[in-house]
């Protein structure tokens, strides 16, 4: 039987001569892996590889066997055309962290719509965003990304409660006996940030690159701490050269 669905390609691989296996986060299906064949034989067909890009947003129809952990993909077209993302070194970089960090959470083939659809618009916005947003893109992303695994953060800073504790994702009026928290600046910039709602609202954030690194170090400390096996993102050192 075949499915129609959209897909976003997380991540893609040579097989063979002439084929790919790809993962891509489904609509439908959640994450799966697909085995893509002859779509590397040719310049022809060359371009049909390039469908298979990270990042990519997709319309399949696809074959889907839940007994099977490869499936297959019967027809394949964009879903949507970037614009810059793809040729935009920046843009790219922080779309490629995105990605890694989507299949470090994903850790079973389950369907969650609002979860795709909040990572569709996402690479949406990213592809049409100014140097200001997109600098700030990584942290709004990260942040609101664990609301759909069950993790965010409890936005109850006041001026009571300054110090966010990272192992219990909230904020409180003192210090504690563990090295995961923020406080000062680098707590009321984060609690900030849980207040925007679009990406729009970051070309507000005016911060230097070694304030971003900090704040986006100690948020993946925040998902190390709450997704077991999370390891480290390959892509946050380009992240942090081009930012």
């Amino acid at each position: 039987m075949t499915h129609k669905t959209k897909g976003i390609v997380l991540r893609s691989i040579k097989y063979g001569e002439t084929s790919l296996v790809v993962t891509i986060f489904t609509e439908l299906f959640g994450i799966q892996t697909y085995l893509v064949n002859g779509v590397r034989t040719s310049s022809k067909s060359s371009s049909k590889a390039n469908h298979f890009q990270p990042t990519a947003i997709l319309d399949l129809v696809v074959y889907h066997n839940e007994n099977k952990q490869m499936q297959r993909i019967k027809e394949f077209s964009w879903a949507v055309l970037y614009t810059s993302l793809l040729s935009d070194v920046i843009k790219n970089s922080v779309a490629s962290f995105m990605t890694e960090l989507i299949s470090k959470c994903l850790k079973q083939p389950e369907p969650n719509a609002a979860l795709f659809n909040f990572c569709e618009e996402a690479f949406i916005e990213l592809d049409n965003a100014n140097k200001t947003i997109v600098a700030n893109f990584a942290l709004f992303f990260t942040l609101h990304l664990a609301h759909f695994f069950g993790f965010r953060m409890t936005d109850n800073f006041s001026d009571l409660n300054r110090v966010l504790d990272l192992q219990e994702g909230n904020f409180i009026d003192h210090l504690p006996i563990h090295p995961h928290y923020l406080d000062g600046n680098e707590a009321s910039l984060t609690a900030q940030f849980l207040k925007v709602m679009q990406p729009q609202e970051l070309a507000e954030f005016k911060l230097n690159g070694e304030i971003r690194r900090l704040l986006l170090l100690k948020y993946l400390d925040y998902y190390a701490l709450h997704i077991p096996d999370f390891g480290q993102m390959k892509t946050l050192m380009v992240l942090h050269e081009v930012l």
